[in-house]
């Protein structure tokens, strides 16, 4: 267990909400945002119920008072996969977006790579280990 900065907390924090908003988007207005995207409904829904879950994990995760250590890297790297996937989908030719939608997936790869420093940062800035 680590004593968290208030830094990683926030950063975290954020996360969670950014990941929260895009869930319930994605999630309840798949059709929609696939009409604007030119993306597959069903890829945008299944990404907003899996950011349903990471929004949940990721609040929680920020408002512990001590968190276990292993699980911030966690996010961390998972942010980070996240960046690099989002931009590895508009090179594989799996999709076809339209230029909205490519502005969306990078905006959004960037947005997480940030917050994979962000968290990073907050991560070095945390305390060492909680006594019991």
């Amino acid at each position: 267990m680590i004593n968290p900065s208030s830094f990683l907390r926030r950063a975290l924090i954020a996360d969670a909400i950014f990941s929260g908003v895009a869930a319930l988007g994605f999630t309840f207005g798949a059709g929609a945002f696939a009409a604007l995207f030119n993306l597959p409904e069903g890829f945008l829904r299944e990404v907003g119920l899996f950011l349903i879950a990471y929004a949940a994990f990721v609040g929680w995760l920020g408002t512990r008072a001590a968190m276990m250590k292993p699980l911030v890297p966690l996010v961390i790297i998972g942010n980070a996969a996240w960046t690099l996937g989002s931009i590895a989908l508009l090179f594989s030719g799996a999709v076809a977006p339209n230029a909205l939608g490519m502005a969306m997936v990078v905006a959004q790869a960037i947005a997480t790579g940030v917050f994979a420093e962000l968290q990073y940062i907050g991560l070095r800035k945390s305390g060492g280990a909680v006594t019991a």
